[in-house]
């Protein structure tokens, strides 16, 4: 017989079934997906898949392609993931350039090493923080850790799990430890927790001006409680 089930995976049920199951997002590898995340800004999904779609068509994904193209060339091909696209294009050549040199190639090694190395390794990339790093070792099924969306990093806290802080650092690690006290410390249960907040955070669950009214999960949240007067 299986075990009770915590809170947050019975809150995690009622998301899947508003949302559906998530699919993991592309690109799925860790190099492509460091050039994903410098190829758009403002950072988002829209943004990064146009700039990253754009350097695939007129570029090429590889270190040698990104490396031997002409710098207009480049920056032609950033403008599509948004603005400052001359200081995206240097990131890329920065990108490829490391990968290349340290890593022959490509980043799939880097994924063999302990967790904290990988870590920090991925962190010494253009724009990577450690939410970024945790992202990639969890997306690429190398490590369980428990990686919290960046950009919904709020939604945990609402529904109590974890508190929210002034300092987003200190609210990141508390979303951190409510997920690794309430799920399984496996990479399937992880990801599935990863995009269902994520998706939540991004359609309904918003930072400002979140639509409580279409929530599925209000009556678990601490937010939607103290907006009530509850």
């Amino acid at each position: 017989m299986a075990g009770k089930k915590t809170r947050m995976e019975r809150v995690l049920d009622r998301l899947e079934k508003q949302y559906g199951t998530p699919k993991k997002p592309r690109p799925s590898n860790p190099y492509e997906m460091v050039l994903y995340r410098n190829t758009g800004y403002p950072q988002s999904d829209v943004n990064c898949t146009r700039g990253f779609q754009a350097l695939r068509e007129q570029i090429g994904l590889s270190p040698a392609e990104i490396l031997k193209a002409p710098r207009e060339k480049l920056i032609a091909a950033a403008r599509a993931g948004g603005i400052v696209p001359e200081l995206r294009a240097q990131r890329l050549r920065e990108i490829a350039a490391r990968v290349e040199r340290e890593f022959g190639g490509n980043l799939h090694g880097v994924l063999k090493k302990s967790v904290k190395e990988a870590k920090k390794i991925l962190k010494g990339f253009p724009t990577l923080g450690e939410p970024g790093a945790e992202k990639i070792l969890l997306l690429t099924m190398t490590a369980p850790v428990a990686a919290v969306p960046s950009n919904c990093v709020h939604v945990l806290p609402r529904l109590g799990f974890g508190h929210e802080y002034k300092n987003y650092a200190a609210t990141y690690k508390s979303a951190q430890e409510a997920i690794l006290a309430e799920l399984p410390q496996t990479c399937e249960a992880q990801t599935r927790a990863f995009l269902l907040f994520k998706k939540h955070g991004e359609t309904l669950c918003k930072s400002a001006r979140p639509k409580c009214g279409e929530c599925p999960v209000s009556d678990e949240c601490k937010y939607f409680a103290a907006a009530n007067g509850r």
